[in-house]
């Protein structure tokens, strides 16, 4: 009783169970043969452990590997993880030497090797880096040639050093450039025939068929009719005219010495100009053409209209347009052979006044679109910059001629360019034969799908027909 008394008083028991029972002398009472039961007073804690059960809730991870530590012995504890640490940190030995190694032979190879082959060489690594790591595999990377280099400075290896440096230099730009190309790609490497932004995007690659370019001409306005102008085009004779591939529209015509910086590329509405720059856009991108050019900025007017009040720099114009380009750290041009293609002059809102304009040399200074865009065409501006412009021929006369090196004109499709555009544009087979055939029995519509659009609007409605039209019948001219 005293217990029980010390026990209301607030004197911890001393692992009781029951009021004046010791827990040993309860077991032993209960393991007697023959013993009553005990009688329990459901106010004692020993009735709360004995007749109600919490639900235990299930130890977490973290939980039970506490749980297990505390467990073991300290010192086996304490042996058990310095033998797990020196395992793990012998197989991350064995991992770093590994890749020391491997870039290491890299690197040596990179110095070692001649400009082709080095060039080879990182388009390999730039191959292998491609996947969802890419950025993390590349600042890796680039880390670990720091580190060379801190090491060959200590080693006074100041050669090395700065052929290492350079071709740092050379990876780096690549890399971007890599990344530049692949945002070029997937802008251009789809077209909406007809209407922009309208209806099913088809790949350029597959419809895109090879224009009639020519050589020639001047900056100044036609005032003949567009469709007149086409009319006439299409009876000139091709042997009169330097013919011109797209690829190669900077390229200078025999027996011309000076370079070309500037091409103003003259074409009526529809006539595939817009398609054009994108296609040697994407060519570049893919590297099958112009791989001479690091850079290629294709803009709009349309984009640049909207900027008629804004201030940029060239270099802020650009980072605007081509954010890469300032992901990459580049603020400067005049290092790289860059080409700026402005399409369509003659949607300009801007006012291009030639005469009043100040002279703008510097590409970090700030300054009005216009004033930007009249440097750089009077090349004042980054005159190591190769420019193309495309125009209607209305509008052809705002750039002076004094500021552009070439003339071309786009005509269009010859004869046998509407016959290959109809090749590639329709899914039946059966129907080329038979749409060609109708085309060439109707003049007007002939001469008229000298115009792409007009090879679209014209395969787009003649196709319907001959799939919805019963008997297949097409309408007579």
């Amino acid at each position: 009783m005293d217990r029980c008394k010390d026990r209301e008083e607030g004197v911890p028991p001393s692992k009781t169970t029951l009021c004046g029972e010791d827990e040993s002398q309860t077991k032993a009472q209960r393991n007697q043969p023959g013993s009553p039961p005990s009688s329990v007073s459901l106010k004692s804690d020993a009735s709360n452990d004995r007749y109600i059960h919490f639900k235990v809730q299930p130890l977490s991870a973290a939980e039970r590997v506490d749980q297990e530590s505390s467990e073991v012995p300290s010192g086996q504890s304490a042996q058990q993880n310095k033998t797990h640490l020196d395992s793990i940190f012998m197989i991350l030995e064995d991992k770093i030497i590994t890749f020391v190694k491997n870039e290491l032979k890299k690197i040596q190879r990179d110095l070692g090797a001649d400009d082709l082959e080095c060039l080879k060489s990182q388009c390999k690594d730039e191959e292998v880096l491609l996947g969802k790591d890419e950025e993390q595999s590349k600042n890796i990377r680039e880390a670990f040639v720091t580190i060379t280099l801190d090491f060959l400075k200590r080693m006074k290896q100041k050669d090395l050093v700065e052929h290492l440096q350079r071709r740092a230099s050379t990876r780096n730009l690549q890399w971007h450039q890599h990344k530049f190309k692949s945002a070029v790609k997937k802008k251009f490497q789809c077209v909406f025939e007809g209407i922009a932004k309208a209806g099913n995007p088809t790949l350029l690659n597959q419809i895109y068929t090879e224009l009639h370019i020519t050589e020639g001409g001047t900056a100044e306005v036609n005032d003949e009719h567009e469709v007149r102008q086409i009319e006439t085009a299409s009876r000139k004779p091709d042997s009169l005219e330097a013919i011109i591939r797209h690829e190669d529209i900077f390229k200078a015509s025999p027996g011309r010495n000076e370079p070309i910086r500037t091409v103003l590329t003259k074409g009526v509405a529809g006539i595939g100009k817009t398609v054009l720059t994108r296609k040697y856009s994407l060519d570049w991108a893919e590297d099958k053409a112009n791989q001479d050019i690091q850079f290629i900025f294709p803009f709009t007017f349309r984009e640049l209209n909207v900027l008629k009040e804004e201030k940029f720099s060239l270099v802020e114009l650009v980072h605007h347009f081509f954010t890469e380009t300032k992901e990459a750290g580049i603020c400067s041009f005049k290092d790289f052979q860059v080409l700026f293609i402005f399409d369509g002059l003659d949607e300009c809102r801007l006012p291009l006044d030639f005469h009043k304009t100040t002279i703008l040399t510097d590409p970090r200074k700030s300054t009005s679109v216009d004033v930007l865009l009249i440097n750089l065409i009077r090349g004042k501006l980054l005159p190591s910059a190769r420019l193309w412009i495309t125009t209607r021929p209305a509008a052809a006369n705002q750039i002076p001629p004094g500021c552009v090196d070439m003339v071309t004109e786009v005509r269009g499709f010859t004869d046998p360019q509407k016959e290959e555009y109809f090749r590639k544009r329709f899914r039946a087979k059966e129907h080329i034969s038979i749409i060609i055939s109708h085309i060439k029995k109707a003049r007007s519509l002939h001469i008229m799908c000298h115009i792409p659009v007009f090879c679209w609007i014209t395969a787009t409605v003649l196709e319907d027909v001959l799939e919805t039209r019963e008997g297949g019948q097409l309408p007579k001219m």
